[in-house]
């Protein structure tokens, strides 16, 4: 795979930019590895296997997640990024037209999705989310 290597002489390269090019390399493997336990864990057919197989996966999703979240910290550009998106609902491709200024609206976070709690048949008494007053 190319991103094994870095594509310039390491001589050229600030320790930043090598550091990155490590973080990079190793989102790419646990991206990777993320995918071969998802499709091992579908394909298996002895549930106690597949169990061990689906907590291999969220393992993997931890280290991508904290790799990338090491990335985002030591670039403005992926910081940005991640921030118009992530977390985000409605067209993706509409996001990107806003954040660049090519409509007036602005992109709208997502809210936590809560589990479902039992109801009495009353309604909630909760007030609505200050997002949703009037």
């Amino acid at each position: 795979m190319s991103s094994e290597h870095l594509h310039e002489p390491k001589e050229l390269l600030s320790e930043e930019t090598k550091n990155m090019h490590r973080a990079l390399t190793s989102l790419i493997e646990e991206l990777e590895a993320i995918d071969w336990y998802q499709q091992r864990a579908e394909a298996c057919s002895d549930a106690a296997l597949r169990a061990v197989l689906v907590h291999n996966r969220n393992e993997e999703i931890e280290h991508a997640a904290m790799t990338l979240e090491w990335i985002r910290r030591q670039s403005k550009e992926v910081d940005t990024a991640l921030r118009t998106f992530v977390g985000t609902s409605g067209d993706i491709t509409k996001l990107e037209q806003e954040a660049k200024g090519e409509s007036s609206t602005a992109p709208s976070r997502a809210e936590p999705t809560a589990l479902p709690q039992p109801s009495l048949g009353i309604g909630s008494l909760r007030a609505p989310p200050s997002h949703a007053r009037a």
